[in-house]
């Protein structure tokens, strides 16, 4: 009899993308609330970019060299339970970075190895993947919506019981994933140096690190930056849903689109929307319709950036070298340009004011557009496929 995979798979991505939709948008509240700085929250979001620098890249080296990938998906599911549960009882700045730490370090390096679980299980039925994966936007969507309400009617402490609820999810459904055959790639690959001597391989990396650099401001102060213009909670939720439903709808749509434009003008759209998105979050906040057509960018700044930006990867990284090129595109863009990112605006949110903190990821944006501008071919293929593989659609 075969085993059941697709719900404890299902169930996995829904709790995994639940925690981000409690933790990115509202644990900065909780931080502002318990009196830290902007420096502080900065400093202490950025853990979570600084361990997907290596995190994923260290664990993926463990499963591969001595096996156990379950083991490890359970572990870090473990892990990242306890070191979260440590910030009720942690008041000091050192004691929190370390709990973050490692709750970023395991946490961060199990999501890689359940997606190629995943498509150990596909195998042939690949397109069944984003039946399987949509449960992860579902589950963001309902932890964004009900923890916004949630916090609306109790203290902002009430945020540590909600992630706390969640990572327990994560564990559950750790515990009952069913290990699959691990798929042998036969392909022949090029050595990795050849790859990485292309210009436009180094130019879309260097795009990829200032896209997620640009989005440094908007993961770690957005909802500060709302509630302190007088948003409501649920109201916040909600902005952050609609972001979320937006880049759905941008998957949905790649197929089409990737047989009418390129893989080139379609980053370049992004990146564009990305210039325009973060300097109406800077100085429009007081409009919520503004806010709400910057939401609506989303799906280009993140959805249509990233289907692209795997297709790119996954053409120009074939055969076994495609598990270098995706960790290398995880620990640039979300790792090393997410942390720059929040620990520049960390820096900047008090000194200089939202503003001008969006418009340097602005001015992030515009440099990952010039590079791709200058260094990516008019005639690069056209994205395929759509979506192959998914990152936390808040990085």
């Amino acid at each position: 009899m075969q085993v059941p995979y697709r719900w404890p798979l299902a169930g996995y991505y829904f709790f995994y993308f639940a925690f981000i939709g409690a933790f990115s948008p509202y644990f900065g509240l909780y931080l502002q609330a318990r009196g830290f700085s902007a420096w502080d929250i900065g400093l202490l979001m950025s853990q979570m970019q600084l361990m997907r620098l290596f995190g994923p890249n260290l664990w993926g080296w463990v499963a591969d060299r001595f096996g156990h990938r379950m083991l490890i998906i359970r572990l870090a599911g473990l892990v990242g339970l306890a070191g979260f549960s440590a910030f009720f009882w942690l008041d000091r700045l050192s004691g929190m970075l370390l709990a973050m730490a490692i709750l970023a370090f395991f946490w961060s390096g199990a999501l890689p190895l359940v997606e190629t679980l995943t498509f150990d299980h596909l195998r042939e039925e690949r397109g069944r993947y984003g039946r399987i994966r949509l449960w992860g936007s579902i589950g963001f969507i309902v932890a964004v919506m009900s923890t916004g309400a949630l916090l609306d009617a109790v203290a902002p402490v009430g945020v540590l019981w909600v992630c706390t609820l969640i990572l327990a999810g994560i564990l559950g459904f750790a515990l009952i994933l069913p290990e699959a055959p691990v798929h042998q790639v036969t392909v022949e690959s090029p050595p990795i140096a050849r790859i990485l001597s292309q210009p436009k391989v180094l130019a879309l990396l260097g795009a990829c690190f200032a896209m997620s650099a640009a989005h440094g401001a908007f993961y770690v102060f957005y909802s500060i930056h709302l509630s302190g213009h007088g948003y409501a909670k649920t109201a916040v939720g909600l902005l952050w849903s609609l972001g979320v439903l937006a880049e759905i709808g941008v998957f949905l749509l790649m197929p089409r689109l990737s047989r009418r434009f390129s893989l080139r003008d379609i980053l370049l759209v992004s990146f564009a929307a990305a210039v325009l998105r973060f300097l109406i979050m800077g100085w429009a906040v007081e409009s919520a319709a503004a806010m709400i057509f910057a939401q609506l960018l989303h799906g280009l700044t993140f959805g249509a950036y990233h289907a692209a930006a795997i297709a790119a990867i996954t053409q120009w990284f074939p055969g076994k070298s495609q598990g270098r090129g995706q960790a290398l595109y995880s620990s640039l863009s979300f790792g090393a340009g997410g942390l720059v990112g929040a620990l520049i605006s960390g820096r900047t949110w008090d000194d200089w004011g939202a503003g001008w903190s969006f418009s340097l990821g602005a001015a992030f944006a515009l440099a990952g557009w010039l590079l791709i501008y200058r260094w990516v071919a008019a005639d690069a293929a056209a994205v395929g496929g759509g979506r192959e593989k998914s990152a936390d659609p808040v990085q």
